[in-house]
């Protein structure tokens, strides 16, 4: 299958490309830090590079991903993750692409709560940041042009995922640098802000395969979450971390980490994504974890 990547550079990019490619698809990257400087806020560059691709599928991963970096600049995350996405999808309808699979955000569902989780895609969508107003949006204009068009639109809804290759400016890597600069310079404390917070957490390995087989099997013009279903503690995947350490490591609470306000926990169900192509997570949080501290030491 001939695959377009956009946002091929990213964190999660690589990840799908290397598995695309491992299953025999042809895949073409694009992305604004690479030599072809594709600009999603472009019109007139997406339709050319995608002309040039010819793929059969794209998937639209290119956006501005950091939630807390999006009240600096609401107007950009609505430029490039809502127009950005309008471009991709215009001009794959225009050039006869048969699919699209669309990669938003579990932050669409903005604050959910306790009685209605784990939520599931039935829910409104209620964002309370600009990142997840703007991938609502995304997504919406995604799906009006699917139903305008002969346009296989898939939207995905993923929740928070991790792996080697993701930048320390997220929670885990963030952690996982620390215990490995403590590791190096023989210190046994690392800092961390607050362990109360709750994530439900993937294996961006796994997030990815779920990407391909909605490309495969995924029923257009649906959204669909991809989530382990299972809430952990910040303070818990501290400890995991920890349990993969060379020495023996304490925490401290940096009050200098610790957010203002914590959002709210937030479990998905991927009841909808099991029952149309199987998928079940392959990689423990405790496997993956270990995998990031070992990325981690790499990088140092």
């Amino acid at each position: 299958m001939r695959a377009v990547v956009t946002g091929a550079r990213g964190f999660v990019g690589p990840h799908l490309t290397e598995h695309l490619e491992a299953n025999g698809d042809e895949v073409t990257g694009l992305d604004a830090a690479g030599p072809e400087r594709f600009d999603v806020t472009d019109a007139d560059g997406v339709r050319d590079h995608l002309a040039d691709a010819s793929p059969e599928v794209v998937y639209h991963l290119a956006a501005l991903s950091h939630v807390g970096e999006s009240w600096s600049n609401p107007a950009a995350q609505f430029r490039v993750n809502a127009e950005g996405t309008l471009n991709v999808v215009a001009a794959a309808a225009a050039l006869g692409i048969r699919r699209v699979v669309v990669i938003g955000s579990s932050e669409e569902y903005g604050e959910v709560h306790a009685d209605a989780l784990p939520v599931d895609e039935s829910a409104p969508l209620r964002p309370v940041t600009p990142y997840g107003a703007a991938k609502a949006a995304a997504e919406t204009v995604a799906l009006q042009m699917g139903r305008a068009t002969d346009l296989e639109i898939v939207c995905v809804r993923p929740f928070p995922h991790t792996g080697p290759g993701q930048t320390d400016r997220f929670l885990v890597p963030a952690l996982a640098a620390r215990i490995a600069r403590a590791e190096r310079e023989g210190t046994d404390t690392v800092a961390i802000g607050s362990r109360t917070p709750m994530r439900d957490l993937s294996d961006v390995r796994d997030v990815v395969r779920a990407y391909r087989l909605l490309a495969l099997h995924g029923h257009p013009g649906l959204a669909y979450n991809v989530c382990s279903g299972v809430s952990t503690a910040v303070g818990d995947i501290a400890e995991l971390l920890a349990a993969a350490a060379t020495r023996a490591i304490t925490f401290e609470t940096d009050p200098a980490l610790v957010r203002p306000v914590e959002p709210p926990p937030l479990i998905g169900s991927a009841e909808r994504l099991r029952a149309h192509t199987g998928w079940v997570p392959e990689r423990t949080l405790a496997d993956t974890l270990s995998d990031v501290l070992a990325a981690a030491r790499t990088a140092a």
